[in-house]
């Protein structure tokens, strides 16, 4: 199965609501802070919302 690790770049500070509801609810916290997650359709959803505010690598297990 195909994770995803999700670093948080650019601070969730001063945007949308909801964008940061999905930064806190990913699991994100700080600037740099890191998380993984398992790539399925709910999880790319979410990404693409704040995808300005992240980076996404692909993590094999």
């Amino acid at each position: 199965m195909t994770n995803l690790k999700v670093t948080l770049i650019k601070s969730a500070a001063h945007r949308l609501p909801k964008q940061r509801k999905i930064v806190k609810g990913l699991g994100l916290g700080k600037i740099n802070s890191t998380v993984v997650l398992p790539d399925n359709a709910a999880t790319r959803g979410a990404l693409l919302k704040i995808a300005h505010l992240i980076s996404v690598e692909e993590v094999k297990d």
